[in-house]
């Protein structure tokens, strides 16, 4: 699974309608480019790519206000939705995900149910405690790493991975922030969106321009 379709989709799923250059404006603010491949070439394929999907509507707008062409403003479709929301929750249960990948599904966790929220990470949860019984049946800490040679330090590593358990306890500990009726998930109110208005200055943007960007 790749991050960036989960971010794109749930950024413009975020804004009702956006074009390319707010949805990359929006990623910068909250700093996917530091933590995830959403690079502007990354997210630009990304729109145009799951609009020829059906995930994705196009709009042309009027020129841009920097000139050039009409820009193209997107919509999430009812199938966009459908793989949005099944993006975000693999993204919550599955503990073998790359870290983008976990990190861009706690971006959008609140666009679930409360209690769906909290029933998907214990989901989570019992697959890294699986996981961690997996790991120490195969390999037995006590016989040491020097019966396979450096080889064994690999097998090492791989334990002390499990046993240190930092995943399983900070999701732990946001489940009970959840339980305990931290943030506002869907149906509750007016979630935090966190996406910057049009125009809005971002200070956290690089700068970097791309051709894209006035599309």
């Amino acid at each position: 699974m790749s991050a960036i379709r989960l971010l794109v989709l749930g950024a413009v799923r975020r804004h009702g309608r956006a074009h390319g250059y707010q949805v990359r404006n929006d990623l910068e603010y909250w700093g996917a480019h530091e933590w995830s491949n959403a690079k502007p070439g990354s997210i630009y394929h990304a729109l145009k790519q799951m609009a020829e999907q059906g995930l994705l509507r196009a709009h042309e707008i009027a020129p841009s206000t920097v000139g050039g062409p009409p820009r193209t403003e997107y919509e999430i479709t009812a199938e966009g939705t459908e793989e949005f929301l099944a993006l975000l929750r693999e993204s919550l249960t599955s503990y073998d995900q790359k870290m983008d990948v976990r990190w861009a599904g706690i971006g959008f966790i609140v666009d679930l149910p409360r209690d769906e929220a909290v029933a998907l990470l214990k989901e989570r949860i019992r697959g890294i405690e699986q996981w961690r019984s997996d790991v120490t049946e195969r390999y037995v800490p006590e016989d040491g790493p020097a019966q396979l040679g450096h080889i064994g330090e690999i097998m090492d590593l791989w334990v002390h991975s499990a046993d240190a358990d930092a995943d399983a306890a900070w999701t732990r500990g946001l489940i009970a922030r959840v339980e305990g009726g931290a943030h506002t998930f869907a149906g509750e109110g007016e979630p935090f969106v966190g996406v910057l208005r049009d125009g809005q200055e971002n200070p956290y943007a690089t700068g970097e321009r791309h051709p894209e960007d006035a599309r």
